[in-house]
């Protein structure tokens, strides 16, 4: 005997059916149009249309079966209201057009069609004429266009799409230069790339062979820690600022002190030469940027507005050409001309210890308590966040290959790809023997003016130099990038 099949297994059999003869017809949407009819065929409407009008009628029956008459005394009041609003009207306003003219006249065919089938004329979507003119509703054509408009909650959101870093060789260290007594505290290279000056905290500066690494000169003049070394590139003068509140120029023809720059009240942290006029920048711990004359020794500007010690003090040619930071967590934009202040950054959390300005972009980065930041000039407008060195940032440098080098307080050094941010090196650079290990220490940096070669000076009282790895390839080292769809916060 055979087994006797339960309702649910004859209805899915016949649904299995049902697909495999009209799939190919009415399983796409597409089918479920007209297809195409000679030109005697009288017009026939689609499944689609007929499904589209059955499923409006069965929602206007659903929302206005109970309501198709106004009580008498809501009706009255109605009309008396729309009476006297008529006689106050001046101007008769525009006739209000449907949004969606298909939805529209289906609805007309809808109301039209329940009129014929019912014999009597349906007051569901039909307003009657009254005497006070017979003005339609604003939703008499069709949903109005404020309740049409599409909503942006269920919009997807544009993903962040993360930009692929350019591959750079590995740094290596290639040579340790001692000699100093204390802390190197300030770096520059000359111009023309064949030596380059260190200051420390024995107070003197140290002019060295950049290929060799022998010293060639010791200049003494300062009674305290050197901290800002710069290399004029039109003039032969080398500028020097110090912890003893002086500012000094020094003659490399005769390597004497032809020129000496007062006005601090306190010890002078940072110094920047600008790169057309024949002015210097200068900061520490009174908290402000002096401007210098070259010549005439005459304080020009007083640009003041930070609250606590300045850190680093940059120059460029286009506006602000004044950049400075502090340890009152800001960076401040500066307008020469006016001696005023243009901008204030004030997103860092931590004191600003570091600048550094792009030698061919008009950007600059900033570094704090493991924060490093970049910004586009001239606003001042926030890039990116340089994440992951988690030191006191206290020396910055980049050069023209998009290399951004970090320095920390505890040794630790980060190289970085300019354009995206992304940390493709980061060592510890060892203390030379004999030092304590609190002694590692990166106090300062710069690249020379090819960029191939970076200098640090560090607190175990040496210069290191960095090259990058020439035998290195892609292959070997390749780029360990993951990218994320988290945007980068402030």
């Amino acid at each position: 005997m055979a087994a006797v099949e339960t309702p649910q297994e004859l209805v899915r059999r016949s649904a299995k059916r049902t697909r495999e003869v009209f799939a190919a017809d009415y399983g796409a949407p597409s089918g479920l149009q007209n297809f195409p009819q000679p030109a005697a065929a009288g017009p026939k409407p689609s499944p689609h249309d007929l499904a589209k009008r059955a499923d409006l009628s069965s929602r206007i029956h659903n929302e206005y079966a109970d309501v198709k008459e106004l009580p008498a005394a809501l009706a009255a009041k109605q009309a008396s209201a729309q009476a006297s609003a008529l006689a106050r009207r001046k101007k008769p306003k525009n006739e209000d057009v449907a949004s969606d003219p298909v939805m529209a006249k289906m609805i007309e065919g809808v109301s039209s069609s329940k009129s014929q089938t019912n014999g009597t004329a349906s007051q569901a979507l039909i307003r009657s004429s009254n005497a006070a003119g017979g003005k339609l509703p604003p939703n008499a054509n069709g949903p109005t266009p404020q309740r049409n408009l599409p909503g942006s909650s269920l919009v997807r959101r544009d993903t962040v799409r993360q930009q692929k870093p350019e591959w750079h060789a590995p740094w290596k260290l290639a040579r340790v230069i001692s000699g100093h007594m204390g802390w190197v505290r300030a770096l520059a290279t000359e111009p023309g790339n064949q030596w380059f000056a260190s200051g420390a905290g024995d107070r003197t500066i140290k002019i060295w062979d950049l290929a060799t690494g022998t010293l060639k000169l010791t200049l003494t003049g300062h009674i305290s820690t050197v901290r800002g070394l710069a290399v004029s590139p039109r003039h032969p003068y080398l500028f020097s600022c110090a912890e003893d509140k002086k500012v000094k120029c020094w003659d490399l023809e005769t390597n004497k002190v032809i020129r000496d720059y007062h006005g601090h009240l306190s010890g002078v942290y940072s110094l920047s030469l600008h790169p057309t006029l024949d002015v210097l920048c200068t900061g520490g711990r009174d908290g402000v940027v002096r401007v210098w004359d070259m010549r005439t020794r005459s304080n020009i500007h007083v640009l003041s507005g930070h609250k606590q010690t300045v850190t680093s003090v940059q120059c460029q040619e286009a506006d602000p050409q004044v950049i400075s930071s502090s340890l009152d967590s800001t960076i401040r934009l500066y307008d020469l001309a006016a001696g005023k202040t243009m901008g204030v950054l004030t997103h860092h959390k931590k004191g600003v210890r570091a600048l550094a300005v792009h030698p061919t972009e008009f950007t600059f980065a900033s570094g704090s308590s493991a924060q490093i930041k970049q910004w586009k000039c001239p606003e001042g407008a926030f890039m990116q966040n340089f994440e992951g060195h988690n030191a006191i940032i206290n020396s910055l440098s980049v050069n023209e290959d998009n290399v951004l080098f970090s320095g920390g307080d505890n040794g630790s050094v980060a190289f970085w790809d300019w354009k995206t941010g992304h940390k493709f090196q980061q060592l510890d650079s060892l203390a030379q023997p004999g030092s304590l290990d609190a002694e590692a220490g990166v106090m300062s940096s710069t690249f020379d003016r090819t960029g191939l070669r970076l200098l640090t000076g560090e607190a175990d009282k040496t210069i290191k130099i960095w090259k990058e790895d020439e035998s290195a390839t892609e292959e070997d080292y390749p780029l360990d990038w993951r990218p994320t769809l988290g945007r980068q916060k402030f």
